[in-house]
């Protein structure tokens, strides 16, 4: 077995306390109209900090993969853009701990990049974070961009109608997943690519009838692989909001994944899918996907050139490509999940004495200026320009090898990205895969955020149906459980409190668009 040593896949695998109440919500809170940003004579944004300097203590985390350096060249770039210079402090371990600990001990950095949302959302309701929105009208470059990007900028409002986080756009490519086939096994054997989920159970029987030992299709993600195929019969696999309906639902005890499940348990019965599919890893995954021995499969869209280029050296024919998602029946809408957002971000201590200075400094991230510098860098250090065409300077030999020389791209270096400047490292293949990909995109999930007292029930009763709900689906995808048993598995959901969980999810979103109002 070829040794798996390609490295452009791991920029997808990244690719998860204080006393005191934030103030409520005012009209002083809401975006105001957007401001002209300043501009010298040369037409280009002035520096966040011109005629100072600056210095910001920011903690973030240290990637295995592309660790801290304090010599990499995104620290002198900012500066020079800004006037900055940040003084940075990486997690010791896991990053949700270093965060408790500094706020425990309300010794903050004035910067702190957060591994999650709802963790942003928490420290700063306790009063531990700065509310961007009181900082607004002098960050022109955010409210241009809140206007250009609304959903990502709605996304990061907290539930009690303040923004502790700064919002992002443009990396969260990076989770974009989607259907693959093998497509060099496909023209060999004359196979036409399945359009729907009947004429995907043909093609699995054919591909294992040609190969016995095979288990044609295969995943990674055990049942969470329902969140991927889900919205192939038109739902969601869990909590999702019905646009035309217009109201929350709760996909796993609808009749389509019923539907979904059936199918399941018939390619599981008909050996069409891995006896360990719930809980094969990745490696198991990678070794089956790299022989004969497994065809079609979901997963990060960067597995194109992750596949191909690895294994084009052994076998120049070998050929795994984007496929169109089948639709659950015949007719049906063909379309994957949009999961192409992160929840990460930077966040501005409370306790800093700079407030004002970093909010200036985090503006320039949402200009174009600051969108070139994350995802390009600088001109003559990272990338030329030839032909009107920004390019990578030949010593970066891909996204992993450009983030460990340059520190580009790594946490807290970028607000908005041009996910441009990334796809341009991969191959034809992969673009043409992006470019088919979003094509079938559902719309955008709404993120409804929750109050301390939503949370707290989301946990309990939360984790006592997801619990459940696995346990049921698993089985019934196994066989240990029959199917005409699911309109009791229906109304074992229900009796742990569905409604009100359904209740919450409707006034969270609620708030939501009244906050957006």
């Amino acid at each position: 077995m070829k040794k798996w040593t390609h490295v452009f896949a791991s920029s997808v695998l990244t690719i998860s306390l204080l006393a005191g109440c934030s103030a409520a919500p005012t009209e002083q809170n809401k975006p105001s109209s957007p401001q002209e940003p300043t501009t010298n004579q040369d037409n280009k944004t002035e520096p966040a900090a011109s005629g100072k300097d600056l210095k910001f203590s920011m903690l973030t985390e240290n990637h295995p993969t592309w660790p801290y350096d304090p010599e990499w060249p995104i620290w002198q770039m900012l500066k020079e853009q800004t006037g900055v210079s940040l003084e940075v402090q990486t997690a010791q371990g896991n990053l949700g701990e270093s965060l408790n600990l500094a706020i425990a001990s309300n010794s903050m950095p004035d910067l702190m990049f957060m591994d999650k949302l709802a963790s942003a959302n928490k420290y700063g309701q306790q009063g531990a974070l700065v509310n961007i929105l009181d900082h607004l009208d002098s960050m022109p470059h955010l409210q241009a961009w809140s206007e250009k990007f609304p959903e990502s900028f709605q996304q990061n409002i907290a539930s009690d109608g303040n923004m502790y986080m700064f919002p992002n756009e443009g990396f969260g490519e990076t989770n974009r997943m989607i259907w693959l086939y093998r497509e060099d096994i496909f023209a060999k054997h004359e196979l036409a690519v399945p359009t729907n989920y009947d004429e995907l159970y043909a093609t699995l029987q054919e591909l294992k009838r040609l190969y016995p030992d095979s288990t044609p299709l295969s995943f990674r993600h055990g049942i969470r692989i329902l969140r991927n195929m889900a919205p192939n019969f038109g739902i969601h696999s869990e909590f999702y909001y019905d646009s035309d309906a217009k109201q929350w639902r709760y996909g796993s005890t609808e009749p389509e994944m019923k539907a979904l499940v059936e199918a399941l348990h018939t390619f599981y019965k008909e050996g069409l899918i891995s006896p360990e599919w719930l809980t094969m890893n990745t490696k198991q995954w990678q070794d089956i996907m790299s022989t004969d021995l497994s065809f079609i499969t979901i997963d990060y869209i960067s597995r194109v050139d992750f596949f191909n280029d690895a294994l084009r050296e052994e076998n120049p024919d070998f050929s795994i490509q984007f496929m169109a998602p089948p639709a659950g029946t015949p007719g049906g809408t063909q379309q994957n999940p949009n999961l192409q957002y992160l929840e990460t971000g930077l966040t501005v201590a409370s306790t800093s004495k700079q407030i004002d200075d970093i909010m200036t400094f985090m503006d320039f991230f949402y200009s174009e200026e600051g969108r070139n510098l994350a995802s390009w860098g600088k001109e003559g250090v990272t990338y030329a320009v030839e032909n009107g065409q920004k390019k990578f300077l030949p010593e970066f030999t891909d996204l992993t090898d450009l983030r460990v020389k340059t520190g580009l791209a790594s946490s807290g270096t970028y607000a908005w990205l041009d996910f441009d400047a990334h796809l341009s490292m991969g191959s034809e293949e992969l673009q043409h895969a992006f470019a088919e990909a979003a094509k079938y995109d559902m719309p955008r999930q709404p993120m409804p955020a929750f109050n301390e007292q939503e949370s707290e029930l989301l946990s309990i009763k939360g984790e006592n149906i997801r619990k459940a709900r696995e346990e049921g689906l698993a089985n019934f995808i196994y066989g240990v459980r029959d199917l005409a048993e699911w309109d009791k598995f229906v109304s074992e959901i229900n009796s742990l409190g569905l409604d009100e969980l359904l209740q919450t999810y409707t006034a969270a979103h609620e708030r939501m668009v009244a906050s957006a109002n």
